[in-house]
């Protein structure tokens, strides 16, 4: 069946619908990523926007259920330049496009996706929709598509009730803004106690629970429209309690203390973005999935400063609070998809927790 990817810059792609048949409007954002298509599907950073798969091959090796990030894929649509047929892997459960249509996501492929690719990175990033409908002229489909906006993800994606994993080390209260699985594993693992709560929940519950230390997740959308949790994040600040804070949550810290972010062009989405760290000056290969940045300008140098930046555009990826147990990145240590090379955080913040613990005892 053709499908038809629009763009609101007029650009028409013509491809093979895969997938759900559903026509979807939404951001349309790219991702470098060889492998790991499973866990950006199941991202929910990618609520609200489609995702390109910059490599050309993609679904080779199916789907294994037990690699999802989160209970169900959030991106809008998948587009792709080639979706392999008959997946070949000892861990299979079946093929990527059932996975799409058993989810209802519209995606397509047989499309130039490296033109595509070079629209975005030149023009920034667009709306698009994703059709099977021959049934449209640009001058009806464009006001829809150029309307789109990501709105109220946060509270879309976040967990409802608060969820317990168990474990005899020290607490840590997870603030879920859209968190990945692999966050409280990484946290489980090392026998941290994890409590993972809803984004709106209040700074004051949060400290009832006595936590050892306080981690902010990763998530979707615009920072600034997270007013509430922001607040509750400057109360969180001035507790004393060790925080480490990750992607969407770093930029909601340095928003609760003065600082501002701002969209980026077209973002950084893949599993190859490398980042030094100003400390040390070693540089890692990290996993990156975010397309707004905090302004370097802004930062209040009496309460943070940077402690990594992006090697390919000198961005900030990573604050480190003054005086303070507090440590925020932008990129994603606890990868999946991606390389492992910055999950020494983890440990960093581990460090933190027991440091702050003998200082109370």
């Amino acid at each position: 069946m053709k499908a038809f990817l629009i763009l609101e810059d007029g650009h028409v792609f013509q491809g093979k619908s895969i997938g759900s048949t559903d026509t979807v409007i939404s951001e349309i954002v790219f991702n470098t990523s060889m492998t790991g298509y499973l866990e950006v599907l199941t991202d929910p950073s990618y609520a609200g926007q489609a995702v390109v798969m910059t490599y050309p091959l993609i679904g080779n090796y199916g789907v294994c259920y037990e690699d999802m990030e989160a209970e169900k894929p959030w991106p809008k649509g998948f587009i792709v330049r080639e979706l392999a047929r008959r997946p070949s892997n000892f861990r299979s459960e079946g093929s990527l496009e059932q996975f799409l249509i058993d989810y209802q996501i519209p995606g397509i492929s047989g499309i130039d996706t490296r033109a595509l690719t070079k629209l975005l990175r030149e023009k920034g990033t667009m709306n698009g929709m994703i059709t099977t409908s021959e049934d449209w002229t640009l001058e009806e489909v464009l006001p829809q598509i150029k309307a789109y906006q990501v709105k109220n993800v946060v509270a879309e994606v976040s967990c409802k009730e608060p969820i317990h994993y168990e474990g005899t080390g020290y607490k840590v209260a997870l603030l879920d803004v859209g968190a990945k699985r692999n966050i409280a594993r990484s946290l489980v693992e090392r026998g941290c106690d994890v409590t993972v709560y809803p984004y709106n929940t209040t700074a004051e519950t949060i400290l009832a629970g006595d936590p050892d230390g306080i981690m902010l997740s990763n998530g979707p959308g615009d920072p600034k429209e997270c007013v509430k949790v922001v607040e509750e994040l400057q109360k969180l600040y001035h507790s004393d309690v060790p925080i480490f804070a990750i992607c969407l949550g770093h930029q909601l810290m340095a928003l609760a203390t003065g600082a501002d972010t701002e969209k980026m062009k077209y973002g950084h989405r893949g599993a190859n973005h490398p980042v030094k760290d100003l400390k040390s000056g070693k540089v890692y290969i990290s996993s990156q999935n975010h397309g707004y940045v905090v302004k370097e300008a802004s930062l209040d140098r009496d309460v943070c400063e940077p402690g990594f930046i992006n090697v390919n555009d000198g961005s900030i990826e990573g604050l480190h609070y003054l005086g303070k147990n507090i440590l925020t990145v932008q990129f994603h240590p606890e990868a999946c998809p991606g390389p492992t090379d910055s999950a020494f955080l983890f440990d960093e913040f581990m460090n933190m927790m027991e440091v702050n613990a003998d200082a109370k005892n």
